[in-house]
């Protein structure tokens, strides 16, 4: 998976490749991306051309564990809306299922996928959102990015002793 630095939602990666997630540590309620995407076209009246041809993902990674002293959940989000702090006009694009915060472990991984074509009217501003439920969070980093393949996170092993002739 190759992550393009401007395609990322939540998280920084430094000149080194040393990753800083977003955190998640929150009291019930909704926290969005550190960024936000405007697929506003460069110039004239260029039409938007965000996945044509080709299906495109956000892969969300979770960075630092999450934890909680209750039962937290955690639900991801990929949203747009017409203005840049996400409030206006918000419309969820994809959305994953409640998380128990234990479910959160470092290295989970949730895919959401950004659908090409649905009956929706496109809005300029693309986020991430994390939708913080029943208990605070009280520890948590994510890392989240549009990509164009998901990297696949299982461990694949294949027998060993055999010899190339």
């Amino acid at each position: 998976m190759i992550i393009d630095q401007n395609l990322i939602l939540s998280g920084s990666a430094n000149a080194n490749g040393v990753w800083t997630g977003q955190s998640i540590a929150a009291a019930a309620g909704t926290i969005v991306s550190t960024n936000v995407i405007d697929k506003a076209p460069l110039t004239g009246n260029q039409v938007a051309d965000w996945g044509a041809g080709e299906e495109i993902d956000i892969s969300i990674s979770i960075l630092t564990a999450v934890t909680s002293g209750g039962s937290a959940t955690v639900q991801f989000q990929l949203v747009e809306a017409d203005d840049a702090a996400i409030s206006s006009n918000v419309q969820v694009v994809n959305e994953s299922a409640a998380y128990a915060y234990s479910e959160l472990t470092t290295g989970k991984q949730v895919v959401l996928s950004y659908p090409r074509s649905t009956p929706r009217a496109p809005k300029r501003y693309l986020a991430a959102r994390y939708i913080i439920g029943t208990a605070t969070t009280t520890a948590g980093t994510v890392i989240a990015a549009l990509v164009k393949d998901v990297q696949d996170l299982t461990n694949r092993t294949f027998p060993s002793g055999f010899s190339v002739a």
